[in-house]
């Protein structure tokens, strides 16, 4: 695995988190109210497959962070996140209304955006 070195790579790194991120928790409007939901919260509708799907996806932002170069615990937090939007997702009724209040993605790609910014200072 090659981690960023420069922060061009990071920045890169981080915006490609941010698409993952958007698509999976702020893709799509509520018609008539100002709330999004992204595709998290939709696969979650289709039982044990669907939150699958989600959570390898969600991964996919854990990676970035790894090969921007997040410290092991930042990881950690961002990996327990993710098992617990695949855990409480996976409740049938329950579990897409807690993936599209939860919004585990943008928390993840928030806290790779604030490692990136401290490390560009």
């Amino acid at each position: 695995m090659v981690r960023y070195r420069t922060h061009d790579q990071r920045a890169a790194g981080l915006e490609r988190a941010r698409r993952v991120a958007y698509l999976m928790d702020g893709a799509v409007r509520i018609p008539g109210t100002d709330v999004r939901v992204g595709f998290d919260p939709l696969l979650g509708v289709v039982p044990v497959s669907g939150d699958t799907v989600a959570a390898l996806v969600s991964l996919y932002v854990v990676f970035e962070g790894l090969r921007v170069g997040l410290p092991a615990r930042t990881l950690g937090a961002m990996l327990c996140w993710v098992a617990l939007d695949f855990l409480v997702g996976s409740i049938p009724l329950v579990g897409p209304l807690f993936d599209a209040r939860l919004r585990v993605n943008d928390r993840n790609a928030r806290a790779i955006e604030r490692y990136v910014d401290r490390r560009r200072q």
